[in-house]
């Protein structure tokens, strides 16, 4: 293992080294066992059993609208973040940062005392509309936009924040209102950070299971996504779990694989 380009900096200490190796391993082992638990003879029927297309539908498609709220709530919030004063913003930020540390149960708690029947929310929704929101679809798209607004929001910040604002400036003295500049200057300038928390954004509610079982249950066909389609089979047949596991796991790979430049590539010497 080479550790720098100059030789004056001597070996590597195994000291750092060891670890390392650890906690690569600890990373590796996991995903490989994965693989070998897997049924592989049993893994083309259990594909295309009707609860696993059931639930992958459902996965798939509240990820999706979780990831469009993302785009169309987080996309104003990060510019505001990123290139507007204000007292409190400090504040502002770790509010978004809540659900990265919040458990995902506690995260499904805090959505039915939002949005439950006697929530904040979900009271006067239930008064005076007569809509509920637990226990449906809908709030297996709120709990994933929940937890991976800041995903999209965290990103996009940072694609501003590593942009250019002199570029505003120039906008704005050949008379550029802020909003023809977010639109004609900044947003082409960032689209690559947008595509960027759109996927992570996608892939972190594909895999939620605490806050969707808390605040939506797990009921086939309505609720279900393929994370609690998993804990269910673990119950019951493991070798189906391992098999479901895979699928998300390709799912992940897929998502890796699109964002390679961001992750994979080398740092700069």
């Amino acid at each position: 293992m080479t550790t720098d380009s100059s030789p004056a900096l001597g070996r590597a200490p195994l000291r750092l080294l060891v670890p390392a190796a650890v906690a690569i391993g600890l990373l590796v082992v996991p995903v490989v066992g994965l693989v070998l638990r897997t049924p592989w003879r049993e893994l083309p029927e259990l594909l295309v059993e009707p609860a696993l297309r059931q639930a992958l539908w459902i996965s798939v498609l509240t990820a999706t609208a979780a990831m469009l709220l993302c785009a169309v709530l987080g996309l104003p919030l990060a510019w505001v973040l990123a290139r507007t004063t204000f007292r409190g913003r400090g504040l502002v930020r770790g509010l978004v940062a809540v659900p990265l540390v919040m458990p995902p149960v506690v995260a499904g708690v805090a959505l039915l005392a939002a949005f439950g029947r006697t929530g904040v929310v979900g009271g006067p929704l239930r008064d005076l509309f007569g809509v509920t929101v637990p226990f449906t679809t809908v709030a297996v798209v709120l709990a994933h936009t929940f937890v991976a607004l800041p995903f999209f929001v965290l990103s996009v910040e940072g694609a501003l924040r590593a942009g250019n604002p002199d570029y505003d400036s120039v906008a704005a003295t050949l008379g550029a209102s802020r909003w023809m500049t977010f639109r004609r200057v900044t947003l082409p300038l960032v689209l690559p950070g947008i595509g960027a928390g759109m996927l992570l954004s996608w892939a972190r509610a594909m895999g939620e299971f605490g806050a969707t079982i808390t605040f939506a249950g797990n009921y086939p066909g309505t609720t279900q996504t393929m994370p609690l389609l998993i804990y269910s089979r673990l119950q019951s047949d493991p070798d189906a779990a391992y098999a479901l596991g895979l699928v998300l796991l390709v799912f992940s790979l897929i998502v890796l694989a699109v964002l390679r430049d961001r992750w994979l590539r080398e740092a700069p010497a």
